[in-house]
């Protein structure tokens, strides 16, 4: 009995902690209107922006696919629900694809686990692709 509390006690504060991490990423976009439109913008038209603001982009990137490592890696060791790693799964296929997404992905994909790698290789590509740069306006969306 007191292993499966165990159990169960580590897999909410798995499930946590992936809110969070994901949630740090995010949060600034929501306070910052600048990191906001650099966010929206690096991800469907990355040479949009100026040297330094693709560079932000970079490191957002980085952070974000981080941030679903970290997610994935918890599922792989069971300590995610499978309706909950669905969710996330399905995030992750929208942004991955993203053009600026894709772009970082090709350069720097070695900063990532073999196994996430693999992994991100093997997502589907979504019929009607939805990031918040194209949410709103399904004029940009790739079909």
């Amino acid at each position: 009995m007191q292993v499966h509390r165990s159990t169960r006690v580590a897999k909410i504060a798995a499930q946590d902690s992936a809110a969070s991490a994901l949630r740090d990423v995010t949060k600034p976009y929501m306070e910052n209107a600048e990191l906001a439109r650099i966010w929206q913008l690096g991800l469907e038209n990355l040479s949009a922006l100026s040297a330094e603001d693709q560079s932000r982009f970079f490191h957002a990137a980085y952070q974000f696919l981080k941030a679903f490592e970290t997610i994935h890696t918890h599922y792989v060791y069971g300590l995610l629900d499978l309706e909950l790693w669905e969710g996330w799964r399905e995030l992750l296929r929208h942004y991955v694809v993203a053009p600026g997404m894709a772009h970082y992905w090709e350069l720097r994909r070695d900063l990532f686990s073999k196994r996430f790698q693999k992994f991100v290789g093997g997502l589907e590509r979504p019929a009607n692709r939805f990031t918040v740069g194209t949410l709103l306006d399904e004029k940009k969306i790739d079909k």
